[in-house]
């Protein structure tokens, strides 16, 4: 009966409004977001070639087939990684290859061969001279069987390379990013 009663003043926290909690709550659910996206670098860095850009196939003929994706291509024609993305940037396919073996993985599904040429002949029906590309990327004027590249406009991120034999008619380009 002797305790006395403390006369101090609590204040209430204050309370913000519906807008400002809602984007407090969007801002830091953007900021985890930015966090999952980051990357840890890498140890070593590496030195193989990496082109990236744009990929646009046409396959002329009975059965008409086009297809065109982002793409980022490294390595070399003996050890390396294709992968193609929707504009969204979602993974469509990856081709994987080292000597020996060659893996193409698209749609839930992995194709397993001895040789990229027929991963790539499944995958896009037509033949890619894979050894000429990783040349012509490069800037190398190559000879591939009844391939012919232009390279004229290389220096500004474009090449085109065409079949004309064996038929069906294959028309490929690819627009590097800058």
């Amino acid at each position: 009966m002797g305790q006395a009663l403390s006369n101090t003043k609590t204040t209430p926290s204050p309370v913000r409004p519906s807008w400002q909690t809602a984007l407090a709550w969007l801002m830091a659910c953007l900021l985890l977001g930015l966090a999952g996206c980051a990357q840890i670098p890498t140890a070593t860095p590496s030195t193989s070639p990496h082109w990236s850009g744009r990929i646009a196939l046409q396959v002329e003929g009975q059965e008409a087939l086009s297809f065109s994706a982002s793409f980022e291509l490294q390595g070399s024609p003996t050890q390396g990684e294709l992968a193609l993305l929707s504009p969204l940037g979602t993974l469509m396919a990856q081709l994987q290859w080292e000597p020996g073996q060659a893996r193409l993985s698209a749609r839930g599904e992995t194709q397993v061969s001895n040789s990229l040429e027929d991963l790539l002949l499944q995958a896009t029906g037509t033949p890619i001279p894979v050894a000429a590309l990783f040349d012509w990327l490069s800037g190398t004027q190559t000879s591939a069987n009844g391939w012919l590249a232009d390279l004229g406009a290389l220096d500004k991120g474009r090449l085109v390379a065409q079949r004309n034999d064996p038929a069906p008619r294959t028309t490929l380009r690819i627009a590097l990013d800058r």
